[in-house]
């Protein structure tokens, strides 16, 4: 049986990430596929690995995510969260390192709702004067 060392759950916009730190070599699977090929973009594997810089822990463990909902953005910044959720569970002394980064604070930022009367969120139709 596998015995997760630190668990913690990302979030970003729509998308939340469980996240699950195990004794390993390095290796980062998202839905059961590698990190840089789940995100094909270089910035968001980068995203994503920048709490294991921090704390240097890039090959002390395993990672295995699974996340949901939203987009590629959003789905990483949910993994970024979630690892480092997991890393300041694992070890409390990470907390301040991560702390300061603003890794463990929640982007709350959030697509805005359509108003009725209206084609979007703020966009309004033409005012006509006459």
């Amino acid at each position: 049986m596998v015995k997760n060392i630190g668990i913690g759950t990302g979030r970003r916009k729509t998308a939340v990430a469980r996240v699950y730190l195990r004794d390993g070599s390095g290796k980062v699977t998202v839905n059961g596929i590698e990190l840089e090929k789940y995100f094909a973009l270089s910035e968001l594997v980068a995203s994503v690995r920048q709490p294991l810089l921090l704390t240097a822990s890039e090959n002390k463990f395993d990672i295995v995510i699974t996340v949901v909902g939203g987009g590629i953005t959003g789905q990483a910044g949910a993994c970024r969260h979630g690892i480092s959720r997991a890393l300041s569970t694992f070890d409390p002394t990470n907390r301040v390192a991560l702390r300061t980064s603003g890794l463990l604070t929640r982007d709350s930022r959030m697509v805005e709702r359509k108003k009725y009367g209206q084609r979007g969120a703020r966009r309004r139709f033409q005012f006509s004067k006459r």
